[in-house]
């Protein structure tokens, strides 16, 4: 099996699967219904990429992987099918992917692309996780090693197929109920799964349900008292943590804020069963933060411009407290945040903790909601937020250093963060 065809390869997730395999000597080609900026640069790379999806994209392949937002009815699937090739999901693909390799898994509803970017500072091995680490500038990192560093993701259980060697889970904080019916026994249960398949399991022991798996052989980090001493300190206007672990002693990391701490712990935690501990306390230094996780887009005297991927409350609370202290050293003098919703499903089944998450701001503006393929449905933004007295927009750009909004008008001083998982990056981006 050499010839594979991607559907839906524009994908962070799915573009990071088949950047690997090329570097394992198969054969990839791909589409997506759209240019991005992903599609480009795999056609750089030497990627066959073709837009839109079409039947004549399926010639000779002996597999198509696809992604989870590509229906049955996809030209290319149906062609594919009625060929006789075999076709697999992006989990159903993941065990002949990652089979006999030393699978450093991580999983968890927030902060796994973070932990896992940090782990890819410190252990050698491949690198595949669904964001940009800027040390690697990509979100697929070749090494010629059995070790492969692995966002895994629960969004459809995908990462019972991930074959972990050590699991490691930053929270099992319910999200993508939808998928799990909303059935929380089953939910919990394929955590509880993923951590039994490992040899290996480093957990946040704190996280409401690890804390219930005490019979469970775990590396256990209980942050309120194994992380000490958290500062955070400036250089070159760049952030970062400093903070002491367990018994260890001290250790410095890209980011601001104890989550950023309690990320990098649990990386840790995992890299002091592969290297020594002074190996992991200076390869650490190399983690320079991913794209759009507290990505710092320009900073200058008055001003900053960061994108943010947070889509969920915990997410957004656990930022713009990070954000906050990034203000007061800059000596900012106001937080506006912009907020592109992502998912009607998920704005509505989290809306008290969306209202919550944004206090502190000086400004709040909200922008349409992403649907991402769902239906629309009615949220009344202006009554649940009205203690914001939010701005609306449809669009914003990015002119130079600084943002215009829809209504022409200019935010060009302050921290203005922008939070989302739809076009929102490119908009504050200009690209």
């Amino acid at each position: 099996m050499k010839k594979i065809h991607f559907v839906g390869i524009g994908g962070i997730g799915l573009s990071a699967l088949a950047r690997y395999l090329k570097k394992e000597n198969y054969i990839i080609s791909g589409s997506d219904i759209r240019d991005t900026k992903i599609t480009k640069c795999l056609l750089g790379e030497g990627i066959d990429v073709c837009v839109p999806h079409c039947p004549e994209n399926i010639k000779n392949q002996d597999l198509v992987i696809y992604s989870a937002a590509v229906k049955d009815d996809n030209v290319e699937l149906v062609e594919a099918r009625k060929r006789g090739i075999v076709t697999l999901s992006r989990k159903d693909a993941l065990p002949f992917i990652l089979k006999d390799k030393r699978v450093f898994s991580v999983a968890g509803a927030h902060g796994k692309s973070t932990t896992s970017a940090i782990l890819a500072s410190m252990v050698d091995g491949s690198v595949i996780i669904g964001a940009e680490s800027k040390q690697f500038d990509t979100n697929m990192f070749y090494r010629q090693s059995n070790n492969i560093i692995f966002e895994a993701d629960e969004s459809d259980s995908s990462f019972l197929n991930s074959n972990p060697y050590i699991a490691i889970v930053t929270n099992a904080e319910p999200e993508h109920m939808e998928y799990y019916n909303y059935d929380y026994d089953k939910f919990y249960d394929a955590y509880r799964t993923f951590l039994e398949s490992a040899t290996i399991r480093v957990i946040n022991a704190e996280d409401e349900f690890l804390s219930t798996l005490g019979d469970m052989d775990a590396i256990r980090l209980y942050p309120s008292h194994d992380i000490t001493q958290i500062k955070t300190v400036i250089k070159n206007g760049e952030p970062y943590t400093s903070f002491v672990l367990k018994d260890l002693g001290h250790f410095e990391v890209w980011g601001i804020g104890e989550h950023i701490a309690l990320d990098a712990s649990l990386a840790i935690l995992a890299s002091i069963n592969e290297i020594d501990l002074e190996s992991t306390r200076e390869k650490i230094k190399n983690y320079r933060g991913i794209k759009k996780r507290f990505d710092i887009l320009t900073k200058k005297e008055g001003y900053a411009l960061i994108d943010d991927y947070g889509h969920h409350p915990t997410e957004i609370k656990a930022t713009m407290d990070s954000a906050k202290v990034y203000a007061q050293l800059l000596n900012l003098d106001k937080i506006i945040a912009i907020w592109q919703p992502h998912k009607y499903s998920r704005t509505i089944d989290n809306l008290e903790g969306f209202v919550e998450c944004f206090a502190g701001v000086d400004e709040l503006i909200i922008m349409p909601v992403w649907s991402a393929g769902e239906e629309k449905r009615e949220i009344d933004f202006v009554n649940e937020f009205k203690k914001y007295k939010p701005e609306f927009i449809t669009s914003l750009k990015r002119v130079g250093d600084f943002i215009d909004l829809d209504n022409s008008k200019k935010l060009n001083h302050g921290l203005i963060i922008g939070f989302g998982a739809g076009d929102i990056t490119y908009q504050l981006r200009g690209a």
